[in-house]
């Protein structure tokens, strides 16, 4: 088979971009979405669509996943019937909790296939760009041997150790992002009902010492109320913050700020408003009965 050929699984906006860079890289692409009409931009590229999970994988040697969740991962491989099979090597960008990445991994490789953490930090333009930043998780010969792909994706790779460690560390920056994006909100949405000037704060804001580059590009969103496409679903960012949240917990560490930023895009995705990017909080209602979250959750103070 072409070790040139890769299939991709899951066509969100990461899903994709990352699809894109590795048909600028040269690589036969096979690539299958759930919902196929995501792929159409990508066949005009010169991706190859396959019916089916089964198909996408039967045809490649490496398959790369870019999936919501762990239910998600869980289908797509069920899906994939007797392709999933030995010599396999799968790449798999979603973010998933260590607990279940590790187990998966081991899963896996009963059947002789090879799993590789690859969580990845970045927006859509850097996936299709191929600039994202890497995070690679397994056994080293198995990341070595899938380098030329994470090269392609990735302006930087950085091999972290075993499995687990690249979900850990992808759950950290995600808690950090929403905590981040949440606190941007509040202070905004009291600053405006003080009587200052939305535009002009969110500006200010994005422009100062006190912000970042995340906190910049979702400033921007915000002062422009520009939520889809989103570069990172509320429904997403809702599912981040409660992995990092229950995993810190079980690792008995309180996350009173994360929890309160977590129980918020909950609200968001309740409201409706879970296909938006995660800027929309800024106006989004936080609804009723959050301000009891720093005593009555477990990531609350004992």
């Amino acid at each position: 088979m072409d070790t040139k050929t890769i299939a991709v699984v899951g066509l969100g906006v990461m899903g994709s971009g990352m699809a894109t860079s590795l048909l600028d890289h040269g690589y036969r692409v096979l690539v299958h979405n759930r919902t196929a009409a995501k792929a159409a931009p990508l066949l005009d590229r010169g991706a190859e669509l396959a019916e089916s999970v089964e198909a996408a994988v039967a045809g490649a040697d490496r398959v790369l996943l870019s999936l919501a969740d762990e239910p998600a991962v869980d289908a797509v491989l069920a899906a994939a019937g007797p392709a999933l099979r030995a010599g396999l090597v799968v790449v798999d960008t979603s973010t998933v909790s260590a607990e279940y990445s590790r187990a998966l991994t081991a899963r896996l490789a009963t059947a002789g296939v090879t799993r590789i953490e690859a969580c990845v930090l970045g927006n859509p333009a850097q996936a299709a760009a191929g600039q994202l930043r890497v995070l690679a998780a397994g056994a080293r010969p198995a990341v070595e041997s899938a380098g030329d792909v994470l090269a392609a994706i990735g302006r930087e790779v950085s091999y972290l150790g075993p499995a687990g460690n690249a979900a850990t560390t992808k759950l950290v920056f995600n808690l950090l992002l929403g905590g981040q994006v949440a606190a941007l909100a509040e202070a905004v949405n009291y600053g405006v009902a003080a009587g200052l000037d939305r535009d002009r704060l969110l500006a200010a804001i994005g422009t100062s010492g006190f912000s970042s580059k995340v906190l910049s590009f979702r400033a921007e969103l915000m002062r422009s109320r520009r939520y889809e496409p989103a570069a990172f679903r509320s429904a997403l960012m809702a599912k981040d913050l409660r992995l990092g949240t229950e995993a810190a917990a079980e690792a008995g560490v309180a996350t009173p700020v994360l929890t309160a930023a977590a129980l918020a895009y909950e609200a968001v995705v309740a409201a409706g408003s879970g296909d938006a990017d995660a800027a929309v909080l800024i106006d989004t209602p936080a609804g009723a009965g959050h301000a009891a979250i720093l005593t009555s959750t477990p990531g609350g103070p004992a």
